[in-house]
C-alpha cells in the first residue's frame, strides 16, 4: 500500500490591475432568485506585466442582488492587447458587506475596500498564440466597486 501524497498549497500571483468603466444600471426588477439588473462595460484598461490593453466596449455584468444586500457577480467582457490580440474574460463572484456601506456604494459613495467583501474567481480565453498559455490557467480577485467603474486585481492561482 502506498502512502497518501498531500497535494501541494496554491499560491497566488499578482498577475493583472483592471479598471472597468461601467455604463448606466439596467433594472430587470425582481426574477427568481432576487432583483435582477444589468451593468454595461463600455471600456476601460488593463495592466500586466505580461501586457498592457483597452477593455473594450463590449460585456455586462449580469447581477442578482439578494434580499440581505449579497450581491452576486456574473461578468463577461474582452479586453484587446496593444499588441493586438483579444482576450476574453468570464468573471464571477460575490460583493457583501453592512447594509450602510452598501447604501453608499449603491449611492456611488467612495467606501473603505476593507469595509466589504468583494471577491472574483475568473478564466481568460484567447486564440491568439502568443497568450495562448492564459487559457491553461485559473484566476481569483479581488475588487472595489466605484461610482461608475470597477477595478479589480487578478491574482493566478500556482
Amino acid at each position: 500500500m502506498t502512502a497518501l501524497m498531500t497535494p501541494p498549497e496554491p499560491a497566488l500571483e499578482p498577475f493583472a490591475s483592471i479598471e472597468v468603466a461601467l455604463g448606466d444600471i439596467i433594472e430587470m426588477g425582481h426574477g427568481r432568485g432576487g432583483k435582477r439588473r444589468i451593468i454595461p462595460i463600455i471600456g476601460g484598461h488593463v495592466s500586466s506585466p505580461h501586457f498592457s490593453g483597452k477593455v473594450l466596449n463590449i460585456g455586462a455584468d449580469w447581477q442578482t442582488v439578494f434580499e440581505d444586500g449579497l450581491a452576486e457577480l456574473d461578468t463577461r467582457y474582452a479586453f484587446a492587447t496593444e499588441d493586438g490580440a483579444v482576450i476574453e474574460i468570464i468573471n464571477y463572484g460575490l460583493r457583501h458587506g453592512p447594509k450602510e456601506v452598501l447604501a453608499k456604494i449603491a449611492a456611488g459613495e467612495a467606501v473603505d475596500p476593507d469595509s466589504y467583501y468583494m471577491r472574483t474567481h475568473a478564466r481568460l480565453e484567447t486564440g491568439d498564440d502568443r497568450y495562448r498559455w492564459v487559457n491553461n490557467l485559473l484566476f481569483i480577485g479581488t475588487g472595489i466597486r466605484l461610482a461608475n467603474a470597477v477595478h479589480i486585481q487578478l491574482y493566478v492561482i500556482r
